[in-house]
Order: C-alpha cells, then structure tokens, then sequence
C-alpha cells in the first residue's frame, strides 16, 4: 500500500469535493500519517472513507465525518481545544494543526498510552493526552473554545457544555437508531454567547458510539 497516494486522494477526492474547504485543516489531514494511529491489520484501509476498527467497541471516525464536524468548530490559531474520546489520537493531531494547544481526553488507559507515545513519535507537543470518565469532561483546564466529540453520542452531558467557553463552540454527531454499532444521526454545533447555548443541526452524518453516553435505563413497575 503507497499511503503517501492513499493521503493525498483523501484530500482531493474525499474531503475538498465535499465542501471541506479549510486550509489549515487540508493541509493537517494531507500531512498526517492516518496510518500510525491503527494497528498494523488496518493500516492498508487508513484512507478509506469508512471508521477505521479500533479494537473493543472503538473506532476511528472516517475522514470526511471528522473533518467536516471541525470545520464546523472554526478553529482558531490561539484556541484552547478539548477532544473528547481521543482513542489513539489521530483527531487531536489533526486539531493540533489549527489551534494553540489540544487536551485530548481518552478512558481507555492502552489506548491514552498509544495516543501519547505516537503522538510523541511524530513530534507532537501541544496535545496533552489525559485520562478519565468521557462524560465529565475534563474540568481541570477549563473553559474551553472548541470541544470535538470524537464519535457519535445522544446527548452532551451539561458538565461538559458548562466547560465551553464564551464564544466557544462545541461539534458532536447526535446519535439516531442506527444498526451494526454505527449510529445514524446528525452533526450539531453548541455555541455559546453571553453566556446562552444555542445549537443547530449542520449536516447529517453517521458515526460509530462514543462508551459511556449511554442513556439510564428506566424500569417500569
């Protein structure tokens, strides 16, 4: 498999005829290895516009469902950006291109641990992989300007709308009723301005689950 090609027909045939647009975000995903984020069995289907299996329940989002969901954030060169459900790391790479600095939030302790050391191999430094429960947030570096769920949830919890910024913008796909663990829905943008969430559907889009956004069952007697 030549992925330096495999990369650049991401770009041109993928992502620019489907309205992707930003240069910095272009230029992020025609740069990065897609490749070093996923075991040696899926490297050769990197570039596929399809999620990408993770191992367990997890999964890389596909190209154009991750880079249409943060050109909708608008980055900005001086933003202070959480991921949420980082995996392996490959979307806080990609949001390392276009702010100042990532915190990339992850549960799973292998794969925070494999997001930081490839991170690392490919002279990352302005992403900081943390640990913790998805539905908290990470409340320690907060306000945040932009927040990018990295996988599909059916709601965003309040602790972790309460963590975006003034002006900031929050990017997630709200999960509908999908089959085969890949969720039909819609990508939504949260902004907030003088201190009111608003939000509004941008396009519609499937991603595989986010863990731990699962809604409480309730029992009926």
């Amino acid at each position: 498999m030549d992925h330096a090609t495999a990369r650049y027909n991401m770009v041109e045939r993928q992502l620019r005829p489907n309205r992707v647009t930003g240069q910095s975000l272009l230029r992020a995903f025609g740069a990065l290895p897609r490749e070093s984020f996923l075991g040696k069995e899926f490297q050769d289907v990197a570039y596929v516009d399809d999620p990408v299996p993770l191992g367990g329940d997890r999964y890389l989002m596909a190209p154009l469902a991750m880079a249409r969901l943060l050109e909708a954030a608008q980055p900005g060169a001086s933003d202070l950006a959480l991921v949420i459900g980082c995996a392996t790391g490959y979307g806080a790479a990609v949001l390392s291109y276009m702010v100042g600095a990532v915190v990339a939030l992850e549960s799973d302790s292998a794969m925070a641990g494999e997001a930081t050391e490839t991170l690392t191999g490919l002279g990352i430094d302005t992403v900081a992989v943390v640990e913790g429960d998805l539905s908290g947030g990470y409340p320690d570096q907060a306000p945040y300007d932009v927040i990018f769920f990295e996988g599909a949830v059916p709601e965003v919890p309040e602790a972790i709308t309460a963590q975006l910024a003034e002006g900031g913008r929050l990017v997630a796909i709200f999960s509908g009723d999908g089959a085969g663990g890949i969720s039909g829905g819609k990508a939504v943008l949260i902004s907030r301005h003088h201190g009111v969430l608003s939000r509004r559907s941008v396009f519609e889009m499937s991603a595989p689950p986010l863990p731990g956004f699962e809604p409480e069952k309730v029992f009926a007697f």
